[in-house]
Order: C-alpha cells, then structure tokens, then sequence
C-alpha cells in the first residue's frame, strides 16, 4: 500500500459491508457501494447505488403503529455480473458465488489518485482448471452519468467456453440497515426492460410516491481475439440481461467492458430519462479512454485539494478527502441537494441531511465554494418552508428541520427502535433547533470566506433575518432575573430530551443553544446595519419585517440566559441537579459504552438521570468559535469566560461524555489543540480511525460519516493554523502539535487559487501565487502582514509541546 492506494485481502463476510462502504465509487450525482459484481443483496452484500436527491415516502406498520419514513432510494443495480464455465462433459457448471466456490489470492485495491477500484482472484473450478479474474471499476467523475466496469478472464492451463451474463436488475429494495428491516422498503416499482441491438439493454422504472423516473442503459462489449459464440439479450420482467459464450484459451484473455448510462427526471436539460441514457452509453467511448478521462478529473480535483501531511494520518486525512469530494463534487453544483450525513454510501439515516454541513462548509469554503454555495441554496429553496414549520408552532421566522430530505419539511421520526431492548420509543430529536445557527453560521462563514457579498445581501440576508427572527420571538423575558430565556428544546449533546420524570419534553437555556442564538441575532444585526439602504428596505418589505423587531433583537441577543455552575457552563438549566454516574462500573459490564442511551434504557433506567453527554454540546462552542470571539461573546452577554473557566469546562466534560457520535472525538480533538494541550492528539487520532476502523461498531457498514471525515480535514487547515476568515483577512494562530508537526495545503480565498500554506521545522510558509488580484493580509496575534501575488512569507512558530 502506499499513500495513494487501500488494499483488503480475503474474503471475510462479516467484513464485507463495511468494505463495501470505505470502497464506493461516486462523483457527488450518484455512487455505487464496492460490492462484488456477481452479488446480489443479502445477509452479506449490500449492491447499493443511490442518486444525490433521490427520496421516497412509504408509510410503514411496526409494533401496531404505523410509521411514515422518506429514505434516499436504492435504485437498480447496474453492477451485476457473473460468469460460469462449462464443464468437460458438455454441461455448464454453477454461476460463481462467493458463499459457494472458495477464492484464491482475493485482493481490493482502492486507488484513490485515480478513483478506480480493482478486484483481483483466482478460481478453480472442479480442482482442476483454473481461471484469474481482475476487474476494474469507475464512477466517472467528468461525466457524472456515466459508469464503467471492465473484467479480465485469463484462463490456466486449460481450453474450454465462459458464459457471461450482464445484468441490470431491477429487483432491489433499501436493505442495508437490518434494524429499518420492520419497515416497507420497496421503493422501486413500474420496472419495465427493453434492448436495443445488438449491445445495449436498457431498465426504467419510478419511485413510488415521489414519482421520479430512473433509467439505465448497459453496454457490454467483449474484446478478444475470438468472436462470441453466442450472444443474445434477454429483457424480462424486472431485469435486463445480456448473455454471451465466448472461447476461452491459455494466452487468450477475455475481456468484458461494461458501460452504463443513469438519468432520472430531476435532471435538467433533458426531456426524457430513458432516451438519454440509450443515447449516453450508445456513444460513450470505451473503457480505456473512459477511464484517461475519468483520471484526468480526478487530476484537477487533486490538484484543488493539495494536501501534504506526512505518515498514516496524512493516509488517512487523504482517504477522507477522497470519500468527500465523492459524495460533494463539482457536480453538486449543478444540483438541488443538501449534505446527507452518511455520504452516499449506505442507507443509515435515511439519507437525510443534518447539520453535518456545519463540519463540511468549512473545509469547501476553502476549496470549492460554488459547491459550498449550492449546499446553502439547498437550504435557501426550503426557507419558506422552514417559515411554514415555526408559524405552526405559533413562531415567527425559520424554524428548519433537524432532518430534512427532499422538501424540507421534518423528517426525524417520532418513535426510534432501541436494538438493546428491542423497544420503540419517543424520538424528541425534531427539538434541536440549534440547526438553524448551523445554518446561519454556514452562511456568515462562506460569504466571510469568499467575499460574496452578492450573496449575503441576497439569499444569505433572508435566511439570517428569518432564522433570527424564530431565535427572538422563542426567547421569553424572565422578569426576576431581568433574562431570557429559550425553554424546550434540545442541545447537540442528544441524550438529554427532558428532566427526570417531566411531562413534557425538552431542556431549558441549552449553553449552546442560546449561544449561538446570540451569535446569530448579532451577526444579522450587523449585516442589517451595513446593507445599503435600499437593499435594507427591499428586504424589511420582502420579510415583511416590522420596524420594532431590531431593537427586541439586540436585547435579546445581550440579555439571553447562559447557566454556570461549581465555576463551569452548564449544558443546560439544572444539569448540576443530575446523577453522577458511575463510569468504571459500566465500561466493566459492557466494555463499549458510546451508546450509553440504549445501554441504560434497556436496563429499565434513562440517560435523563445522568451527567451524561453523548458528544460534545457545551464544547462545540469551542469548535466554532476561537477564544478571542467565544469571550467577547460572552462580554456581550454580561459573562465573564476567561482561559481558567473554559479550562475547567473543558475539563469538566471530558470526564462526562461517552462520545456516542463520531463527531465527538473530532470536535474534542480541535478544542484541545486550540487550548494547546498535549491529549489533543488522543482525540484527533481516534476521529481519524473513525470510519476505517469502525468504531462504532457496525455503524460504517451503513454509510460513512461524512462530518466527521470533512472536519478531519478542517481539523488540519483550521485546528492546526488557527485559520478564520473575517474582517477581509486571513487569521492565523498556529497551534503547536506534535504528532502533526508538518503539514501542507492549498487553498482558494478571494480570487487566489492555490495559496500555499506549509508548517514544517518551526516555520510556517504562506505563498501566494502570481496573478492579477490584490494582495492579502494575513494577520497573526503579534503581527500583521500583506503578501503580494508571487511573494512567499515565511513565519517563526513555536514547535514546543503544548501545556
């Protein structure tokens, strides 16, 4: 293996969805999981491939309820292919499965230079002849259309015939996530299959309820020095086969190119999605030039990220990278899609959006901004609905939902299965209004980044105003403490949905919540401030904004209520009255205790008792915000957060979180790095194994975390340097770590493309490339400094460990 390259040897099926997952192939359009072409869907292999976008609603009966889910929808599996050979007595042998033939030197190579995957083995059949097989497959990152699979057969010492069948099957349903099992997974229906002569079968169907059509067109070609001996295409009800007979000798390989071609009705200028797709594969080139220039964009897209880091954890940093910009491409661009928490790479979730997108923008702000702004009008296109959902609730402006999907109306279930009981229960996660700072924080940091002040005028003020706006009108006076207050609702930490034996749901004066709500009606404030005049009136009238609400808005933003107790934040009002639990007690009787939640709910208890956080909730303050802005918005609240307070809220709840999310270690590890102390490595290393070691035990199978793989990489460019984008400047305040001593990036701000940024031997090196923009300025906590296009500034840093 090397820095570029991933390798799995033999075949384990109890590993294989997860391989399958850290191997799919996408370009931000669609991905295919890294299952093996001759597998179908089962208790081992999960062939999934779903389209950015593509949701369908079912409604469900579980446990005498019924249940309306919309999930991300598996379609059609373009991948089949199998092969059998026929037998010296004139009869064919079995079709080659895994479960029934054994393999010999199985090997996956993941090469993520060139975003290809290859399969090698060999087989015996009968215990006498032997067959090699190495198949190559891509997800073609320029025409995001397009996918290709080539398979290689070399025969051993031995002459005979290899039947091979090309399949797009159309038999699917969403079964990757064995717990959603109770629930109806069949969203595919109204498959029809045709041919077109004399290479390519084609497969359309539609989605339930959402009625998008999905098409399929296959091409399958053989290149050999012999002709087929047989080939015949075989359209049946729900797949479109293609099967062939070819000689096969020693020295005489065959090859099998397989191309396809996806279209569904989202997409835009075309006027039919089958016609397309038939069109696509027809005059697609073949394999070896799909394949030149399937690199070559790879080539760009590597060249756009720039990334240096030395040893395993530069491995690994490159990984996520590549996971990344498969599941959010230029190709996003183009499309109306949010950031689905598990990539494109399983079912977990549904496929529903969150607010990863909080650890994703920061990181393609920096890189590929119009995909950071297409994420941003995602959520934009569904602000009237999220004004819809708060004046439900008796609110006024936006209140978006913590799991949106393809309209934006909230899609977080109402009842969740505990595995460790097997009991459903409430699900209050649709509390978590924090997902509106998330948002507002999304915009301020792009348009901060990017200097697109066309949009933070625009789009960006609208989405502000409303989301600020729902922040004041929740936020109720207290008259004997002269604060207000934000009651019901629930914080990042998740496990807390209520105090202990309460009627009603939800946690009073969440630290994070009115935080952050603060931050939000300050910012837009501000923007409001220096709009021009009539851009100002243009959008008081747009939202129909009444000339008192600023002013309710700057108090609330100086007078919301922030809780403390024994000289720390606390998560939230009467965390301090809480349990404490016992820790060491429960990692003894359960080893793995991330779920702690299921853990105590399944021994008739509730996490509610306990000063217990699944992730970090008060220190995701810390992940936002650096010290300078994280105090001076406390000032603005009338507190005082000095570096001995933060210490010991730090402090605090590291010894109180289970890290149930993937995300936590990450946020941990940045937060420890910014107060420059030495166990910020524990953290940063655990957030880096996440995915690839499956520490969550089973969870990777079901998709990757894409949060947590971007915020490794926002761990480097932001954590390490210290890096923020405002006042028209680069910030830096390099933070000493030295399991990550030397690094190096590239990055795109305000007109420059490629700025370089390299920490190695106690200096940092900020390079500028030669062009015709204005310089930048670059301002550290001493100094100041401008660098010219073609200049290269060189700083001293401190390499000493951190306290």
């Amino acid at each position: 293996m090397s820095e570029w390259t991933w390798e799995w040897t033999g075949y384990d099926p109890a590993a294989e969805r997860l391989r399958e997952s850290l191997c799919t192939l996408g370009n931000g359009y669609f991905a295919t999981r890294g299952a093996l072409p001759e597998c179908r869907a089962g208790l081992v292999h999960c062939p999934g491939t779903y389209v950015a976008g593509c949701y369908n609603r079912l409604e469900s009966t579980v446990s005498g309820r019924q249940v309306v889910n919309e999930d991300r929808v598996n379609i059609p599996n373009w991948l089949l292919l199998r092969f059998r050979l026929r037998r010296a007595a004139g009869a064919w042998g079995p079709w080659f499965s895994p479960s029934e033939h054994a393999f010999l030197d199985h090997r996956h190579t993941l090469d993520l230079r060139r975003g290809t995957l290859t399969r090698s083995f060999r087989h015996r059949d009968g215990g006498t002849r032997s067959l090699s097989v190495e198949q190559t497959r891509l997800v073609h990152m320029g025409d995001p259309h397009l996918a290709a699979l080539r398979t290689v057969f070399t025969a051993g010492d031995w002459s005979g015939e290899i039947e091979i069948e090309s399949s797009l099957d159309g038999e699917v349903l969403n079964a990757n996530v064995h717990r959603y099992r109770a629930l109806n997974r069949h969203h595919v229906t109204q498959v029809r299959t045709g041919a077109e002569d004399p290479h390519i079968v084609w497969l359309s169907c539609r989605t339930s309820t959402s009625d998008i059509t999905v098409a399929l067109a296959s091409r399958t070609a053989i290149l050999a020095d012999r002709s087929p001996l047989s080939s015949v295409l075989r359209p049946a009800r729900h797949r479109a086969v293609h099967r062939l007979i070819v000689p096969i000798a020693p020295g005489r390989p065959v090859t099998v190119e397989k191309t396809v071609a996806l279209h569904t009705s989202r997409d835009p200028a075309i006027s039919d999605p089958l016609g397309e797709a038939v069109d696509r594969v027809s005059t697609a080139p073949g394999f070896a030039d799909l394949l030149d220039s399937h690199v070559a964009a790879w080539e760009r897209l590597w060249r756009r990220t720039d990334l240096q880091v030395p040893g395993e954890a530069g491995r690994i940093l490159r990984f996520h990278l590549f996971h990344v910009l498969q599941t959010l491409s230029p190709h996003t661009a183009d499309l109306d899609v949010g950031v689905p928490a598990r990539g494109l790479h399983g079912e977990a979730y549904r496929g529903h959006v969150f607010w990863d997108e909080l650890f994703v923008l920061p990181y393609l702000n920096l890189h590929f901004p119009e995909i950071s702004r297409a994420l941003l009008d995602y959520r934009h296109r569904r602000l009237p609905r999220a004004c819809r959902a708060a004046a439900t609730a008796g609110r006024a402006g936006a209140m978006y939902p913590w799991q949106s999907g393809s309209d934006g109306r909230e899609e977080s279930q109402e009842w969740h299965l505990n595995p460790a009981s097997g009991r459903w229960l409430p699900d209050h996660s649709r509390l978590q209004y924090h997902v509106g700072s998330a948002i507002a924080y999304n915009v301020w940091q792009y348009c901060e980044a990017t200097g697109d002040t066309e949009y933070l005028h625009t789009k960006g003020a609208e989405t502000l105003v409303q989301i600020a706006r729902f922040w004041a009108d929740l936020a109720v006076l207290d008259p004997a403490t002269g604060r207000y207050r934000i009651h019901g609702v629930v914080g990042p930490d998740e496990y807390h949905d209520s105090y202990p034996g309460a009627e009603r749901p939800g946690l009073d004066d969440n630290a994070y919540t009115n935080v952050t709500a603060a931050w939000v009606i300050t910012r837009t404030l501000e923007l409001l401030a220096r709009l021009p005049a009539w851009r100002r009136d243009e959008l008081f009238s747009l939202v129909r904004l009444e000339a008192d609400e600023p002013p309710k808005w700057e108090e609330v933003s100086r007078r919301l209520h922030v809780p403390f107790h024994q000289g720390v934040i606390s998560q939230f009002e009467g965390y301090d009255d809480l349990a404490e639990l016992h820790w060491d007690a429960y990692r003894t009787r359960y080893g793995a205790i991330r779920r702690l939640d299921r853990i105590l709910e399944a021994e008739g208890d509730t996490v509610n008792r306990y000063k217990a956080s699944k992730q970090a909730d008060v220190l995701m303050l810390g992940y936002l915000f650096s010290p300078a802005e994280l105090s001076a918005l406390f000032r603005r609240l009338g507190y005082d957060l000095d570096d001995d307070i933060w210490r010991r809220t730090v402090d605090y709840y590291l010894r109180r979180t289970s890290h149930g999310s993937t995300l936590s270690e990450l946020v941990h590890g940045l937060v420890l790095a910014k107060a420059r102390r030495a166990d910020a490595w524990q953290y940063v290393h655990e957030a880096l194994e996440a995915d690839i070691a499956d520490i969550q035990g089973g969870t990777t199978g079901e998709g990757i975390h894409l949060g947590a793989m971007a915020g490794t990489l926002d761990l480097v460019q932001r954590g390490l340097t210290g890096l923020e984008t405002r006042e028209d400047a680069l910030w830096l305040d390099p933070v000493p770590l030295p399991a990550l001593s030397e690094y190096g990036f590239t990055l795109h701000y305000r007109g420059h493309w490629g700025i370089g940024v390299r920490r190695r031997s106690g200096r940092l090196e900020i390079s500028v490339p030669d062009s015709e923009e204005s310089a930048i300025r670059v301002m550290l906590a001493d100094r100041a400094v401008t660098i010219a296009p073609g200049e290269t500034c060189s700083l001293v840093v401190p390499d000493s460990e951190p306290r």
